[in-house]
């Protein structure tokens, strides 16, 4: 179930653009410019439309987010009774193709984190997608 609208931050590369909820999931992306459909339409309905959630697999909302000085690139961190976990998205100037950056950085102790990406084309109505679910990333 998507958020509310102002639970979520924006990440661009001027030509794209992404918008990451405070779960740690980005619920909406087109590529590769503006006016492409979605591949990840969660925003639109249900998780099945398409996104890329990465968060500890806890769930929650993130206790922290802001963006590293003067950019668009997002930090947004859990604290968690086993430690710290920070996810750093970002979406780097264009070279040949756009990127969507997702780094998770670990701050202090253990937190188990999930990865989860469904990638569904055509704003959500195509059945095909990833096949990657519930990733598990080691300390």
């Amino acid at each position: 179930m998507p958020g509310r609208i102002e639970d979520y931050a924006i990440v661009g590369d001027l030509q794209t653009a992404a918008l990451a909820g405070a779960d740690g999931s980005v619920d909406w992306l087109c590529f590769p410019r503006f006016d492409s459909p979605a591949c990840f339409a969660a925003l639109l309905g249900e998780d099945t439309n398409g996104r890329w959630r990465i968060a500890p697999t806890s769930g929650g909302r993130c206790t922290r987010r802001r963006y590293r000085g003067h950019t668009l690139v997002l930090e947004s961190e859990w604290e968690t009774p086993g430690g710290a976990v920070r996810v750093v998205d970002c979406m780097p100037p264009r070279g040949v193709a756009p990127d969507l950056v997702r780094v998770i950085e670990g701050v202090r102790g253990k937190v188990s984190v999930t990865s989860e990406l469904r990638i569904r084309f055509d704003y959500g109505t195509s059945p095909l997608g990833s096949p990657y679910k519930d990733v598990r990333c080691a300390p």
